[in-house]
């Protein structure tokens, strides 16, 4: 078959299947991440955003090429999480507007789209790195431009691309040392060859392997399937299945021998209970997690096949009613707040750290971090919450500055990004700022504080690996000394014993220690009589942060 016009619904298809083939490699590619800590986030983020980009694409009936690429740029600009689904929402918004009205595309017209893209894409970021998901787009459009001008037939032109977008990828441990140092590839690089991949097999009319389900987190799964119901804007009445329902049933020969256990049927019966679906299963047992109306006739279904391990069912309208705020009865509608002149968002993990930036002045605070980066839209949606005419976002996260600065850049109110990178960044610029300064002596004086505090997090190496000259093992604990790891050992406290000495000098004055959500007094009472004795002179602060991921993070100033 001779393809020489790229026609609307042959595009639409592409794109769908780029996105169900990144969906089933999203995993895989967050195990690319060159730290060990549990924040491999690159495929979780890049999927949501390519998710909400390809819901825009499946409803539409496309009479042009035009139409699939808009609702594609859309879709991405708006679900965009975390920096590398930033810049895949540029690289489609510059292919988007490369397209120039076109019907239908030549390889030519692709191939400048493709170029198109990437030049959108290197103009947002403000210090483009090589050796990421930019290098492999920019090798691989350029490749697209010399291919088109030879090859007019779309299957082995999109062959090159991909083989142009895979010889980079290989590429990427040369350009960035730390990527050779651990042995990997770029994980947004191999995200953008997954889509690739999609791309061809769609034009090719092929059936694309799907991930192993052995190989899934199914933590980190349902992580996101509630970060995102945690952060749609609907009312509790909108919840149309009540129940968050997890279960582990470990496999039983004779239960088996009645009923033998097949993962695709057990998934489609699961299906037609609710939503928010998640089968997980290797040969001694399956993980579920469903949100369900009627969790009984889900764990009916599952202990057919064994005996349960742990079950846990949990009322998301009680939790969505306490997240909103909301009084069980019905109250009458508030009136608007007067807006105000200034407005702060702040993002934040667990609810003491929550709690503690509101008491610094945040006027909304989005839940989010690691593993769990607020889209585009959530952070459009905190800005206008914030009801001011002049607003100050704090990522407090590197991963969520992008999608920051993209929000902001989508708002009508006078918006600024403070780009900070870590939850004590974020304290320390909450105490500069000042309510009768300039919205950008705000930023400035802002930005300034957020580099005079020294932040130490404490977590645990999810995978073994070797970087910056230290062997870290699987399951250890971490040090992590403004985002480098310092220490690492068996031992969590001894751990934070090393990182605090690592941090601290005598020209410090204040350590503020945030206790994550499993801690214990035991551990805050050894810390501190740590600190009184090698440091006396320095005032020590505690707060109950309660967040998942660290066991404990340090503000040092």
């Amino acid at each position: 078959m001779v393809l020489q016009m790229l026609e609307g619904a042959a595009f639409q298809q592409m794109v769908l299947l780029g996105s169900k083939h990144l969906t089933n490699n999203a995993q895989m590619i967050d195990a690319l991440n060159v730290f060990p800590v549990p924040d491999g986030d690159t495929g979780t983020n890049m999927n949501l955003s390519m998710t909400s980009g390809a819901n825009e694409v499946k409803d539409i009936q496309p009479t042009n090429v035009v139409e699939v690429a808009d609702a594609l740029a859309k879709g991405l600009l708006m679900g965009a999480r975390g920096n590398s689904g930033v810049i895949l929402s540029q690289l489609f918004r510059g292919f988007a507007q490369g397209i120039n009205g076109k019907d239908k595309l030549t390889t030519t017209d692709f191939a400048n789209a493709l170029t198109s893209g990437v030049n959108t894409a290197y103009k947002a970021v403000i210090k483009p790195v090589e050796g990421t998901i930019l290098t492999v787009a920019k090798d691989t459009a350029k490749k697209a431009e010399q291919l088109a001008e030879e090859e007019k037939d779309f299957i082995p032109f999109m062959e090159g691309v991909l083989e142009a977008a895979q010889t980079s990828l290989a590429s990427t441990p040369d350009l960035l040392p730390v990527l050779k140092e651990v042995g990997v590839v770029d994980s947004g690089g191999q995200g953008l060859v997954v889509i690739y991949e999609g791309f061809l097999a769609s034009l090719k009319g092929e059936v694309l392997p799907e991930s192993s389900a052995s190989s899934v987190d199914m933590d980190d799964m349902v992580n996101a399937e509630h970060h995102k119901l945690a952060q749609d804007y609907m009312s509790t009445e909108d919840i149309e299945f009540g129940y968050c329902t997890e279960f582990m049933v470990k496999f039983e020969e004779d239960k088996l021998k009645e009923h033998p256990y097949d993962e695709e049927v057990f998934r489609k019966e699961l299906s037609e209970l609710g939503d928010s679906l998640l089968v997980v299963s290797d040969d001694e047992l399956v993980k579920v997690h469903v949100h369900a109306e009627h969790p009984g006739e889900a764990l009916n279904l599952g202990q057919r096949f064994g005996s349960f391990i742990n079950i846990k069912v949990e009322n998301m309208r009680e939790q969505h009613t306490s997240i909103l705020g909301e009084h069980t009865k019905k109250l009458p509608k508030k009136q608007p707040k007067q807006k105000q002149t200034y407005g702060i968002v702040s993002v934040a993990m667990g609810d003491g750290i929550k709690q503690l930036l509101e008491n610094l002045g945040a006027n909304v605070v989005l839940q989010g971090g690691q593993t769990m980066n607020p889209s585009t839209q959530d952070i459009a949606e905190a800005i206008k919450q914030a009801n001011a005419e002049k607003v100050l976002i704090l990522p407090n996260n590197k991963n969520i500055v992008m999608a920051a600065e993209q929000a902001a850049s989508l708002s009508d109110a006078d918006v600024e990004v403070v780009p900070t990178k870590t939850i004590p960044q974020g304290m320390s610029a909450l105490l500069a700022f000042q309510p009768d300064a300039s919205l950008e002596a705000n930023k400035e004086a802002m930005t300034e504080a957020s580099g005079m505090v020294k932040t130490g997090q404490v977590t645990y190496a999810v995978r073994d690996t070797q970087i910056d000259g230290m062997t870290i093992e699987n399951g250890n604990f971490m040090g992590l000394a403004d985002g480098k790891i310092k220490a690492t050992a068996q031992d969590k406290l001894t751990v934070a014993k090393q990182l605090l000495a690592e941090l601290t000098t005598e020209d410090d004055e204040i350590i503020t220690i945030l206790q994550g959500e499993e801690g214990s007094d035991e551990e805050l009472a050894e810390l501190e009589s740590f600190l009184e004795k090698e440091y006396p002179d320095i005032e020590v602060e505690v707060h109950q942060g309660n967040q998942p991921i660290y066991s404990f993070i340090f503000a040092i100033e």
